[in-house]
């Protein structure tokens, strides 16, 4: 939930939850029971803050999962009972164009582009992007040159090959099967050699390698949105996590009980792209399809054409 500011947005109150609604699917096509009743768990907390503080805007979309599942349009249909919150299938062009809108602001304009990553939990998005633009005074805007929807995520992908113990050759094969899902995307796209561009990578494996090789105690994403990582940093911290026991993966303060068994599979997705897409930087975003959408509900409410026309501070509009 935000307000608009001059250029952006300030966002006024926040809540995220790992549900792993696509537990299971790979294997029955149905999202099941539990994971059901996790999110809906998550989406009454949603639904709550929403009342308490008078959105009057809002977008409440569903991924992969629901694309995904047989009984997508069932689980849809519990949260409108259950939340009074209406769920909307997006497909995945518009989900590339949520998280492209989401990270705009963070690709270097010094450079031709970037190529956007991001890895959910039943499908990556890749998303090739051109150099940002400006038409108004809000925050910049993403030129997509090209994108791909791979249908792999940390969820799906730890589900086939494992997630608790997984040595370097698990490890090695799942970098090989998500780089055959890349096979010919560079020539298609006809990206040339990466010198002018850098990748851009958004996900909770990304930023979780951003706070492992910053030596975080604990989480902090003021320090990791927009923090730059060289190529020998990801090759770094990739093999201390490929050492790590799963004990210490959910110790670590970075990963956690959550993440401990999603992480490495995450960091294959990373590496396949990596390998398809070679750059000695990444830039890291802590932000995505939330802030893709807060950015074009109040676009579209021209906050910041108003701003723009009148010389003034844009108003309480809420997202």
């Amino acid at each position: 939930m935000a307000r608009p500011t001059a250029r952006s947005f300030r966002v006024v109150d926040a809540f995220s939850r790992i549900v792993r609604l696509g537990e299971g699917l790979t294997a029955t096509g149905r999202l099941c029971d539990e994971a059901m009743t996790r999110a809906v768990a998550a989406l009454e907390i949603c639904a709550g803050k929403m009342d308490l503080r008078g959105v009057t805007r809002a977008r409440i979309v569903a991924t992969e999962a629901c694309r995904a599942a047989d009984n997508g349009a069932e689980f849809c249909a519990r949260v409108e009972e259950r939340t009074g919150l209406q769920l909307e299938v997006v497909d995945r062009r518009t989900e590339a164009g949520l998280a492209a809108t989401g990270c705009a602001p963070l690709v270097d304009p010094t450079c031709d582009g970037a190529v956007l990553f991001d890895i959910g939990g039943g499908s990556t998005e890749v998303v090739w992007l051109g150099r940002r633009s400006a038409g108004d005074d809000g925050p910049p805007r993403a030129r997509i040159r090209s994108w791909v929807s791979l249908p792999v995520g940390v969820v799906s992908l730890s589900e086939r090959h494992g997630g608790v113990r997984v040595s370097p050759d698990v490890f090695h094969t799942m970098v090989d099967e998500v780089s055959g899902m890349l096979d010919g995307v560079r020539q298609s796209w006809g990206v040339r050699a990466p010198g002018r561009l850098h990748l851009l990578g958004t996900s909770g494996t990304v930023t979780t390698v951003a706070g492992i090789h910053l030596g975080l105690d604990r989480y902090d994403r003021t320090r990791v949105d927009g923090a730059w990582l060289g190529a020998s940093h990801i090759e770094e911290v990739v093999e201390r996590l490929m050492c790590m026991s799963f004990e210490e993966r959910v110790a670590n303060p970075c990963i956690g009980a959550q993440r401990a068994d999603l992480v490495l599979a995450g960091c294959a997705i990373m590496e396949a792209v990596r390998r398809v897409f070679p750059a000695d930087r990444l830039r890291v975003a802590d932000r995505g399809l939330r802030e893709g959408m807060l950015v074009q509900l109040m676009r579209a409410d021209g906050a910041w054409r108003r701003n723009r026309t009148a010389g003034t501070s844009p108003g309480d509009a809420r997202a």
